[in-house]
């Protein structure tokens, strides 16, 4: 039976052709992953060069090569091979070579050019991983500087895919378009669901379709939790004939296969699984799909340097893929865990935009290309990549020029994360490469064990005592069998498992973590996060611990420790010294004395603490300006007459702004932001807050005033100004506008108002009786001689008596005093 894919591969021969670019949108079910190569296997373009076929997971590249083999009656190294880590069947008469996306990277570094390959194909694009953008990225930059004779092809094959922005991208690559669902496939919705409903809600809607529908179901949930939970829930409501089997990519290869093979006859599966089964695998027999709508997808943090899992809603393009199981075989019916007037997003996030960029930027380095040189559907964003950039600096794999260096290069070779790269070189010098090749083992893959508490050393133990039947073990010894290869470590003496603390802190130092207190099960990392251990956690007693794997999910202000090992902080003054930072550090105690010790930092946490009984200069004047600056100008010493000299050059300021010489800033505002422009030349040492005292304020203040501004200052904002009764008279300029607070006797025979800054500013002039207290408050002393002064005379005269109240107040005598006193 032709498969749907057939009619597109005309079309698609065709634009390969023409093009050395092209696009394949063909839905699930329609054959692609397999018919394709196969149909340009023998291309004329093609020749005898290979084709390379990219699948985004093992058992999908496993099985694609294996059926491709079977279509052409060969075995699997024969025409059609695959290779992988830990895992490879080719041979010289390989012609179709499947891997995962991850090879191509490694196969890139090892020849840019891929020479003898004629066609690269990246299967299941729209999965965007961050290992197929970025070997998209590289092959295309690649073919630009060696293949320009004769270009590599680039097929993208997807089934959900934004194809107009990828063909744009391409040059205008062709789109070729497949059908591929054989038969139709009813959609049921439901009701709206919350993530603590989902699992019950799922097991209700799976007994439900066992009791109504044929065939087995493949229920996808957001992750191994949830599928667990499911499995309890459904395993004393279903019958004796249905199989419950868990399928995610942390499963051992034999248990991922009895998840997609055939049911024995006469039973029935429910294939439990993440969205690891939404393309590439038909899984047998199964003719309903449940999908809760939920998928977790790790988000990295550039705040934190860490990976966190946040639990979201599918995109429309995966509720496709996913609905897209149940017509594979026969027609079909998904249960859909939510209304059908649900918005979903077109297309879920691409993995570069959330992931952690380490490897991509310790490959960039490698080529010696910045991101923006490269073409990307989805560039990589700042943050995180500066990020990762930040930790190949601390791991020493560049320099501060973005340059990598010769242990970066040795690094990069290595099909490992950059920190597990880091610590299996840095091994080497101490005689520990053994011990470090197991740890990566370890940390590369995922865990072999199960509710044991996280002390790595279980895991090492088992890897050191297991039998390689127990699950995992065999698979972890050929890895860390792998990684002494690469190392070139013949060495075979006894590993020191007590150093293993030691050996985690070269790959993750921003996790060296201490306890909050003794006996707690809460740890603050030298990244600054908090993270805690299980109750019932042996590692709890641990004073120090670096930690390897922890998770949390979006949300949670604290992260749970899944491994670690104990940590000895004397090795951060020895073999881990250069992770030590030293910052002096000075603090104000409660009664105002001034305490200065030495601090020894990994990252935010503290190691340890040194009093310093001398006061060094430098660390007593930034302490007295850190606590001004954020406490205040109070406690210098000012008095009434630095405040009024103060107001007067703010008031010229305001007034003269436009002026050539220009007032500057004095305001309390501006010195309390420039404290070490304008106070630190004249600061003291200082042990105690009392002797803020002793600081010449006032030197400090007139220091900021240039020459001729001092002599401006007198004349255009006197400090006092003499009225007609011949008396000096102080101005307040701690008010706007100034004030001039005046006996009214003393004003007889002024007629305007008393003005400064060269008559700008008029003084608000508070008239006051004989006794000081205010009369009149007035900008405008003639009106106030014509209009007012009457009245002001009429109630005054008789309670002053003594004191001169003239008809006409400007031919009169100002008066300091009585009548009798004369002036």
């Amino acid at each position: 039976m032709l498969l749907p894919v057939h009619s597109a591969l005309p079309p698609l021969i065709q634009a390969l052709i023409q093009r050395d670019e092209a696009i394949l949108v063909a839905a699930p079910g329609a054959g692609k992953t397999t018919q394709v190569p196969l149909a340009l296997l023998d291309e004329p373009w093609l020749g005898e060069q290979r084709i390379l076929l990219l699948e985004p997971r093992r058992l999908a590249a496993r099985m694609a090569a294996q059926r491709m083999a079977e279509l052409l009656g060969e075995r699997v190294g024969d025409t059609v091979g695959y290779r992988m880590r830990l895992d490879s069947k080719e041979s010289a008469a390989t012609r179709i070579l499947v891997v995962t996306e991850g090879v191509l990277t490694r196969m890139l570094q090892g020849d840019p050019s891929l020479e003898g390959y004629g066609l690269l194909i990246f299967d299941e694009y729209h999965e965007r991983s961050l290992d197929a953008d970025l070997g998209l990225a590289l092959s295309l930059y690649s073919r630009s500087l060696f293949r320009q004779e004769k270009p590599l092809k680039i097929l993208l094959m997807s089934a959900t895919l934004d194809s107009q922005a990828l063909a744009e991208m391409l040059n205008d690559a062709p789109v070729v378009s497949s059908e591929g669902r054989s038969y139709p496939v009813s959609i049921q919705y439901g009701n709206t669901l919350s993530l603590r409903d989902l699992v019950p809600e799922t097991a209700n809607t799976v007994c439900r379709s066992l009791a109504q529908d044929e065939g087995s179901l493949l229920v996808f949930l957001p992750g191994q939790a949830e599928i667990r939970a499911l499995a309890r829930q459904l395993e004393n409501r279903v019958s004796d004939d249905v199989l419950l089997v868990p399928l995610y990519g942390d499963l051992a290869i034999d248990e991922q296969r009895r998840a997609i093979e055939p049911a024995a006859p006469g039973f029935r599966k429910v294939v439990m699984a993440t969205n690891v089964a939404e393309s590439s695998l038909t899984i047998e027999g199964v003719r309903v799909v449940v999908d809760s709508g939920y998928t977790r997808a790790p988000k990295f943090d550039p705040r934190s340097g860490m990976t966190r899992l946040h639990t979201q809603k599918v995109s429309r393009a995966s509720a496709d893929q996913r609905a897209g199981r149940a017509g594979r075989l026969g027609p079909g019916i998904t249960y859909r865990l939510w209304p059908e007037t649900e918005t979903l997003t077109a297309f879920s996030e691409p993995e570069i935009a959330q992931a952690d960029l380490g490897p991509l930027a310790l490959q960039l380095l490698r080529w010696g290309v910045e991101p923006q040189a490269l073409e990307w559907l989805n560039a990589p964003r700042s943050a995180p990549y500066q990020q990762a950039m930040d930790l190949l600096l601390q791991l020493g794999a560049c320099n501060e020029c973005g340059q990598i260096s010769a242990h970066g290069e040795a690094m990069a070779a290595l099909p490992v994360h950059p920190r597990l790269a880091h610590m299996l070189l840095r091994s080497q010098d101490w005689g520990m490469s053994q011990l470090a090749c197991d740890l990566a083992a370890i940390l590369a893959d995922r865990d072999p064990v199960n509710d044991a508490g996280a002390d790595v050393h279980v895991r090492l133990n088992l890897l050191a005592t297991g039998s390689d039947r127990q699950a995992g073990v065999k698979r972890l010894r050929q890895q860390a069998q792998q990684y002494r290869r690469l190392l070139k470590d013949g060495s075979s003496h006894a590993v020191d498992v007590g150093m293993a603390g030691l050996l985690l802190a070269l790959a993750y130092p921003d996790r060296i973590a201490r306890q909050r207190g003794v006996g707690t099960r809460d740890y603050v990392l030298a990244n600054g996060r908090a993270a805690s251990l299980r109750d019932d956690d042996p590692l709890r007693n641990k004073p120090w611990l670096v930690v390897a794997q922890l998770g949390g999910r979006a949300g949670q202000a604290q992260d749970q420790i899944y491994m670690a090992a104990e940590f000895d902080p004397q090795w951060l003054e020895s073999e881990l010294s250069n992770y030590l930072s030293v910052h002096d550090i000075a603090e104000w105690r409660d009664d105002g004395k001034l305490l200065i010790e030495t601090q020894y930092r990994v990252g935010r946490v503290l190691v340890k603490r040194e009093q310093v009984n001398a006061i060094d200069e430098q660390v007593s004047k930034s302490a007295v300006l850190e606590w001004l600056g954020e406490n205040g100008l109070s406690e210098l010493p000012w008095d009434d007459s630095l405040r009024q000299w103060q107001q007067r050059v703010i008031c010229l300021r305001a007034v003269l702004l436009d002026e050539p010489d220009g007032w500057p800033d004095i305001s309390d505002q501006w010195l309390q932001r420039n404290l070490d422009e304008w106070l630190l030349p004249f600061l003291p040492v200082i042990s105690h807050r009392r002797q803020l005292q002793k600081i010449d304020l006032r030197a400090a203040l007139h220091n900021l005033l240039p020459w001729p501004l001092p002599q401006k200052l007198d004349e255009l904002a006197p400090s006092h100004i003499t009225v007609p009764s011949g008396s000096r008279v102080a101005i307040d300029y701690g008010s706007n506008p100034p004030v001039l607070a005046v006996k009214l006797q003393e004003m007889f025979g002024q007629k305007t108002t008393p003005a400064i800054a060269q008559g700008r500013v008029r003084l608000l002039l508070h008239l006051l009786s004989p006794a000081r207290k205010p009369l009149q408050m007035t900008q405008d002393l003639e009106s106030f001689w014509q209009n007012t002064y009457p009245e002001v005379k009429r109630e005054m005269k008789g309670r002053y008596p003594k004191h001169p109240w003239p008809d006409d107040p400007l031919s009169a005598a100002p008066k300091r005093g009585t009548k009798k006193q004369g002036v």
